[in-house]
């Protein structure tokens, strides 16, 4: 586990102990991480700040990679030329190229190597797409809330990040690949907006999105790291046949009416579902859902959305 003391480090550390046959066995820090501290008190027997130390260790035969943003691809390319499978969180690459160069080192290796695109295994999205390949919903729009109060440079646990995130290439990247997953089609139309750089980070604070797919499917999907209320994603699904609002792993109908999705999943932890399906996908020798491949489509429509604002 890479950024293993990170955020979603954690989150993944604790999804993996409650995966039988799967041990942690090395985990990699950054600055200013006490690493050793972090290994000790969970058990885990070999840690270090350098990457290619615990990926030469035999026992290592899969990385989770939850580190910075702009090392994804490098890391994650270097997993795989090390021998091992990867699944790396979400962005798999800040820009199109790095994640062409990512797809075609899997291609090369043969391995497993997965994007950590959570909503396509939160329980929530996963009974709203079973209706839809089942033909009893048809998506007219997904209207989407991506919302935090982040006007420095923290993390998700309020600590300071080593790097800058994005609402185009990490925060967007979740919604643009669930759209096109859900609708089973890739954007035809879209454009963007954004607001004004943050004068000492130097990314757009606010965004908006609109796509469309060749269907007349529709997503509208607005960003913000100035927004002091209800932070995290909200969506709304809009269909022919109700509407359906997914917090996270839970889902509401239109009416603000819980939905059970009890027995849909052997978790109700789309994070350890994501982790099960990367471990089921080496064991069974076949591509997992969400594959750097699948993800690709979405990386390509990022790249043009971020052509439009720059345009």
């Amino acid at each position: 586990m890479a950024g293993a003391a990170g955020a979603f480090g954690v989150k993944h550390l604790e999804a993996v102990a409650a995966i039988d046959g799967v041990e942690v066995v090395s985990v990699v820090g950054g600055e200013p991480d006490d690493i050793e501290g972090f290994a000790k008190a969970r058990g885990i027997p070999h840690w270090t700040k350098d990457l290619a130390e615990s990926l030469e260790r035999a026992d290592v035969e899969a990385v989770i990679l939850a580190t910075p943003t702009p090392v994804h691809a490098t890391q994650a390319i270097q997993c795989l030329e090390a021998g091992k499978h990867v699944l790396v969180e979400i962005p798999m690459a800040d820009s199109l190229a790095d994640a062409e160069r990512l797809v075609a080192a899997q291609r090369t290796s043969g391995l497993v190597a997965m994007a950590g695109h959570t909503r396509r295994f939160n329980p929530s999205h996963q009974w709203i797409r079973n209706r839809v390949q089942a033909g009893e919903l048809t998506i007219q729009q997904m209207d989407v809330q991506t919302y935090f109060f982040r006007r420095s440079n923290m993390n998700a646990l309020g600590k300071p990040r080593t790097w800058t995130d994005h609402l185009l290439w990490h925060h967007a990247c979740h919604t643009v690949d669930l759209f096109q997953y859900q609708t089973g089609e890739v954007a035809s139309q879209m454009h963007a907006l954004q607001g004004p750089a943050h004068p000492q980070l130097g990314i757009a604070m606010d965004m908006s999105i609109g796509m469309k797919v060749p269907s007349g499917a529709i997503c509208t999907l607005s960003l913000s790291f100035n927004n002091d209320g209800p932070l995290g994603t909200f969506f709304r699904y809009i269909c022919d046949n109700g509407t359906y609002i997914a917090r996270y792993d839970d889902l509401y109908d239109g009416k603000d009416n819980k939905i059970d999705l009890s027995g849909l999943t052997v978790s109700t932890n789309g994070i350890e579902l994501i982790d099960r399906e990367f471990f089921a996908a080496i064991r069974d020798g076949r591509e997992p859902n969400a594959s750097v491949a699948q993800c690709l489509p979405a990386m390509r429509t990022l790249d043009r959305l971020e052509k439009s604002l720059n345009a």
